[in-house]
């Protein structure tokens, strides 16, 4: 019966649209639609709110799948001339910076032109405005230093001074994920991963900034090199195109404009999707945990990894993705991965739930700005795998350990005396580090894992277990490298995967994309600090009962 309703509804729903059609194209649109972009877009929609939420209002956050949408109804429509975007500081990642590009290309190869305006540019915004036919700046603005940077911390002497000592067992040497913890310095094989990582980086921001200002590689470096510069310095340059006041668009483009939510109800919408099979969005972000998903209360937003990130619960992933294998309107799903991983439990029980599903229809994985250690091992069961070239992926490897508080609990005058009743079983307490047989045997468990990890590597990318050791060991890749060795089978993203599952699936091109719901969240809903402090402990309990992580060292 609901699939009869369904058509009945979609029948009247072409009826109302083949009426209206006429009507809008009465209307006369501007030249020129302005986006205003003032906060990261995420490359997939966010995750529904609690109901809760949604009756307090609020305005949710758009992403680049909702943004394409838009783009292609403006490229539909022959009396648009094109888009300006209207850059503010941006704080988004390299990867989705790509992902970004990717959504103005299509615009432009779709016939409209694509104009960048800010009053000053970034790293990320000057990126992406050289993805557009024109970049344009403020007067009175500039183009701010440019390029690759980050700062790695080491928190050992601090955590010593406390009275606090991470204790923890690596079997490789570049699976430095825990080394902020455990040192005051970067260790050999941590510099050299980010080095080269930095230099792949910084190779595709100079690839783009050449090709998008039609200028020689060389030029480009020496651009970049040259920045911070003054809007004369940059018009001069050739870094822009243009200098002017948001006041004097109008002028140079020669047609009105309009913002989107002026602009929408003079464009011709798209008809209505015919009822059929569709493609599920099954989604893992944050730290992958032992338990159900769940999200971070609302408060404010602190840097802080692993304990205020999203948790990705086992249970909840499990459960959808079994869910997904057994309903018939999924033709395809799509695994959008956006983790550095976590417990190596969670990451197993997920993969093998996902490995199930991939037997029964086809699973496609898009990565994010991170799908590494947890996060590429859940992606092996996929059919095939995507990134963007700066996705942070690899980080194949495994740790163990704890954070002891014996010294602390010492300046303190905590005096604690334990009772235990087996030879191991106090040997998580904070009181004192691993003994040599606690390390001996812990060092056990963590190369179990390790092999059992490369061997399912090497079986899903068919490799031999040897290709796939010399590129593991806990070594961290850009999704460009990881496609030069094996580890993912094309560059892109969501829209790309997305096109690949419906063709695999003999789904037709316009087959929707499906979030998969049900056993969701334990959300919070208390929000400001205290919210966020249970939140935090909850996380760090969760992390301590796994035993063994499977954690990149850029989660």
């Amino acid at each position: 019966m609901s699939g009869v309703l369904a058509y009945v509804v979609f029948a009247i729903r072409w009826l109302a649209w083949q009426v209206r059609r006429p009507l809008r194209r009465l209307r006369r649109p501007p030249a020129w639609v302005v986006f205003l972009v003032e906060e990261a877009y995420p490359e997939v929609p966010p995750q529904p709110r609690p109901r809760w939420q949604r009756l307090l209002g609020g305005r949710g956050t758009m992403s680049l799948a909702e943004l394409r949408t838009r783009f292609r109804r403006i490229a539909a429509d022959p009396r648009i001339t094109g888009v300006v975007l209207h850059l503010r500081q941006l704080d988004m990642p390299q990867a989705h910076v790509q992902a970004f590009r990717e959504v103005i290309a299509e615009l432009r190869a779709g016939g409209k032109r694509v104009i960048a305006y800010a009053p000053s540019y970034s790293t990320a915004t000057y990126h992406l405005a050289c993805s557009c036919d024109e970049v344009l700046l403020m007067r009175g603005g500039g183009l701010n230093a440019v390029g690759y940077a980050r700062t790695y911390s080491f928190l050992a002497d601090a955590l010593n001074r406390a009275g606090l000592e991470a204790d923890v067992l690596q079997i490789t040497p570049y699976k430095t994920a825990m080394d902020f913890l455990t040192r005051n310095a970067m260790s050999e094989q941590a510099r050299e991963m980010a080095n080269w990582l930095a230099d792949a980086a910084f190779d595709e921001l100079v690839n783009d900034v050449a090709t998008g200002r039609s200028i020689e590689r060389d030029a480009a470096r020496a651009l970049i090199d040259r920045a911070p510069l003054s809007e004369d310095e940059a018009l001069e340059l050739g870094a822009i195109d243009g200098v002017l006041y948001e006041e004097e668009l109008d002028s140079r483009l020669e047609g009105r404009m309009a913002r989107w939510d002026n602009a929408r109800r003079r464009l011709a919408r798209p008809a209505p999707r015919r009822p059929g099979r569709y493609v599920a969005l099954l989604r893992i972000e944050g730290t992958i945990l032992d338990g159900r998903s769940s999200n971070p209360p609302a408060g404010p937003r602190l840097p802080v990894p692993l304990l205020l990130q999203s948790r990705a619960g086992d249970i909840t992933v499990a459960r959808q993705a079994r869910r997904l294998a057994d309903d018939p309107r999924v033709g395809a799903v799509l695994l959008w991965v956006d983790s550095g991983g976590g417990s190596s439990t969670a990451s197993e029980a997920m993969t093998s739930a996902l490995s199930a599903l991939a037997a029964k229809k086809p699973l496609v994985a898009a990565m994010g700005s991170v799908a590494a250690s947890g996060g590429y091992h859940v992606v092996t069961a996929a059919q095939r795998v995507f990134a963007q070239p700066t996705t942070i992926t690899g980080s194949i490897g495994v740790l163990a350990g704890k954070v002891t508080a014996g010294g602390l609990l010492e300046r303190a005058l905590v005096h604690r005396e334990p009772i235990v009743r087996g030879q191991h079983a106090a040997m998580f307490g904070i009181d004192a580090p691993f003994s040599d047989d606690e390390r001996a045997r812990m060092r056990r468990l963590i190369e179990h894992t390790y092999d059992q990890f490369v061997d399912r590597v090497a079986e899903a990318r068919g490799q031999t277990r040897e290709a796939v050791d010399a590129v593991a060991g806990g070594r961290v890749w850009t999704g460009r490298q990881a496609l030069e060795r094996g580890l993912v089978d094309e560059l892109g993203g969501v829209d790309v995967a997305l096109a690949y599952a419906r063709s695999t699936a003999g789904l037709p091109a316009t087959a929707p994309l499906r979030e998969a719901r049900g056993d969701g969240g334990m959300g919070l809903p208390a929000g400001g600090g205290a919210g966020l402090l249970v939140y935090a402990l909850e996380s760090a309990q969760l992390l301590n009962r796994a035993g063994t992580w499977l954690l990149s060292p850029l989660t």
